[in-house]
């Protein structure tokens, strides 16, 4: 009996060439709207998508599922959605995004420091006007959880002369890091950042981490750049901060309501660049994910669920 495949994407057709070739067993649906996805799911085991465009609606439309490839890192989304049985195993893409997270964060940190929009607004208005160009040359940044995307950045960082310093509870050490500390000592870091990068998954331990007090624990002037979770970060806390000018700035990709509402001041503020969730993206996304994608599905068919790569904990579960 075949196994059937429904991979829901912008461009789907890129796993299922790819993908077909090596494995003629197996039936590969593609669609690159939900809508069209429903009907193709009746006899798929196997959802490749990424996490937040899987709904409730399409898991009750695959009763026969057993595994969700999910092409995002997070996945609360997709964890939160009542139709995802228990007994479906969840993976996740962690491991294919430390490239273009890296290139947003030095997109923020090098526009930030350089007040870059003042030179686009200047531009624009046919004005000549120069001041100081402050450099990432030996300054400190602060990454906020130490992952596969943080090891990226960190030897990106090294490599443009900073000194970089991590914030885990997990590692004591880590390629690319100066020094980390312990998340009971985020203040004492935040104190010494000149950026700060939130790279944390959203747990109930990390909401609001980047508190009110680790926001005025920074140094006047201080970046602070959010490419985890928007509620990783105090919101309130860092418009207050921002307002008052004890903030140089800050780089957001994420924000506690998203899209972020038309009244909020951040759209507004000139030294904040509100980016819409495209930290993750690239043009390259599906190459990024083939060589994952090609290695857990050759378990899958073997019946080697215990060794997929990137298995996602469900609540409840032990390990």
């Amino acid at each position: 009996m075949r196994t059937e495949v429904l991979i829901l994407d912008h461009e789907p057709e890129i796993y299922a060439e790819a993908l077909g070739p090596l494995f003629p067993e197996v039936t590969f649906h593609t669609a690159t709207e939900p809508e069209a996805a429903l009907p193709l799911g009746r006899e798929a085991e196997v959802l490749v998508a990424l996490a937040h465009a899987v709904s409730a609606e399409q898991l009750a439309a695959m009763p026969r599922l057993r595994w969700v490839a999910a092409l995002s890192t997070g996945v609360d989304h997709l964890l939160a959605q009542p139709g995802l049985r228990p007994e479906v195993v969840v993976t996740n893409g962690r491991g294919i995004h430390g490239p273009q997270m890296s290139e947003m964060a030095f997109l923020y940190m090098i526009s930030l420091l350089r007040d870059f929009p003042a030179m686009l607004a200047n531009q624009r208005a046919h004005r000549w006007q120069r001041w100081p160009q402050r450099l990432l040359l030996n300054k400190t940044v602060v990454l906020l959880g130490i992952g596969a995307i943080s090891e990226e950045l960190a030897r990106r960082c090294q490599a443009f002369g900073m000194r970089v310093l991590g914030v885990s509870d997990a590692r004591t050490e880590a390629p690319g890091f100066d020094a980390v500390l312990p998340r009971a000592r985020l203040e004492e870091a935040a104190a010494q950042a000149d950026v700060l990068v939130a790279l944390v998954p959203l747990t109930e331990s990390t909401r609001h981490m980047v508190s009110r007090a680790v926001i005025a624990a920074m140094k006047p002037g201080a970046i602070l750049l959010n490419l985890a979770r928007g509620p990783v970060v105090d919101e309130a806390a860092l418009i207050e901060a921002l307002q008052e000018g004890r903030l140089g700035g800050a780089g957001l990709d994420v924000f506690e309501v998203e899209p972020l509402p038309d009244a909020s001041p951040l759209w507004d503020m000139p030294n904040v660049i509100v980016t819409p969730r495209v930290g993750g993206m690239s043009d390259v996304y599906a190459h990024q994910a083939l060589p994952l994608m090609e290695e857990n599905l050759r378990l899958f068919l073997a019946g080697d669920m215990a060794r997929l790569r990137n298995l996602v904990q469900r609540q409840g579960e032990r390990g």
